[in-house]
């Protein structure tokens, strides 16, 4: 018995200091060759060059699909209520839709009613633009001495590229506007199918999972649902107040077209760090054609300026408050990106996305440093020392 023991132990202790980890030349073979790290580099970066071609060429199908499951998700705790209620499921999803097409109809109708006055006014805008630009063009030939023909040309080349690349976006976008209305009309059937069929999509993911993995599963949905409702209820709330406080602020400086700019301001203000510029930037440019004084552009900077830090010290921490932080630098790149596959859409949908894909991360062991990579929790060791450290001199 001894024998065997010290047997036993001395093939452990063998296997414990061998390379290959006490495995057999058969159970290698029966594994595979392992694959070289250049060919497991080359099979990741083709893996991803076809997820994006897969999003690329199947937006018209998932971009309705995305949509539809957000606003599905901000309207479940709605339903859950109505059904609490003894209303029937169907009936509870039926009024919640309802209400939401009442709500997004008013507002559509106000925007349709500003465009409206805006587009009526547009010849004096353009024409007061173009005074503007002469009475540049003569003191600009003056300071630098130049003809003021050559400048002339060089706007009406430059302006009529301009023309020609906008009447090709206008074309383009009505093309597309066929199938924004199939989009309309898709949003709300696969809300409606998301909403009726959500406890069979939960059994689904927690049946796919396997019986070992349900609590992690159950963990990440529940966070992730939280997650999208905080994110995109708290966002409509922040572009709501930040309208009002855009349009009260042109109102004060009589800037023409209050409403419409500070609403598109506010949507504007949606997309990170990009948005907030165009959209400072609309308001300084009718300024700059409807006042008389050159002083009204940074008036308005000014106004958006003391917007911006009520909404970054006040509005954004206390109601779009969210348990997943994503950095500056993955937020303008997602952003791009959302761009460049899917237009306006992907900038809308590319952050609650990233913060989806980064609450997965976090919670899966060895993605778990990919979830660190786009947060914003900076390294102590990465930080800079001061140079100079307070000496503390002791009381006499």
């Amino acid at each position: 018995m001894s024998k065997e023991y010290d047997l036993t132990r001395n093939d452990l202790n063998y296997r414990a200091h061998d390379p290959s980890g006490g495995h057999t030349a058969e159970e290698d073979n029966a594994k595979g060759p392992a694959l070289p790290v250049y060919l497991k580099s080359i099979l990741l970066f083709l893996g991803i060059i076809a997820f994006f071609a897969v999003l690329y060429i199947a937006q018209g199908i998932l971009i309705p699909l995305v949509f539809a499951v957000f606003i599905a998700i901000m309207l479940h705790p709605f339903v859950n209520f109505l059904v609490r209620r003894k209303i029937n499921r169907v009936v509870a999803i039926l009024i919640a839709l309802l209400m939401t097409f009442i709500i997004v109809s008013a507002f559509g109708a106000l925007i349709i009613s500003q465009v409206s006055r805006f587009a009526d006014s547009w010849p004096l805008l353009v024409e007061k633009f173009t005074s503007l630009a002469n009475t540049n063009i003569i003191r600009a030939s003056r300071y630098f001495d130049i003809n003021q023909q050559d400048i002339h040309n060089w706007i009406t080349k430059t302006s009529t590229g301009l023309f020609q690349a906008g009447s090709l976006a206008i074309g383009q976008t009505l093309v597309k506007f066929g199938s924004w209305i199939v989009v309309l009309f898709l949003v709300p059937v696969y809300t409606f199918l998301i909403l009726f069929y959500h406890p069979l999509l939960i059994d689904f993911i927690r049946k796919l999972s396997g019986p070992r993995n349900q609590k992690k599963v159950n963990e990440i949905v529940k966070q992730t649902k939280t997650v999208v409702q905080r994110y995109l209820t708290g966002l409509v709330i922040e572009a709501f107040i930040v309208a009002i406080l855009n349009s009260a602020g042109l109102l004060m400086l009589g800037i023409d077209y209050a409403i419409l700019l500070g609403i598109v301001g506010a949507l504007l203000n949606v997309i990170p760090y990009i948005g907030g510029i165009i959209a400072v930037a609309l308001p300084m440019l009718v300024a700059l054609v409807t006042k008389s004084s050159g002083w009204y552009p940074f008036y308005v900077m000014a106004v958006y300026y003391f917007i911006q830090l009520i909404d970054n010290n006040f509005i954004v921490p206390k109601i779009v408050a969210s348990k997943v932080k994503i950095n500056a630098l993955f937020s303008i790149v997602v952003v791009i990106v959302g761009n460049a596959l899917w237009g306006v859409p992907g900038m809308f949908l590319s952050i609650p996305l990233l913060a989806i894909v980064k609450l997965v991360f976090d919670n899966i062991e060895p993605l778990k440093p990919w979830g660190f990579l786009l947060g914003d929790t900076m390294p102590p060791l990465l930080l800079i020392k001061p140079i100079f450290k307070k000496t503390i001199y002791p009381k006499s």
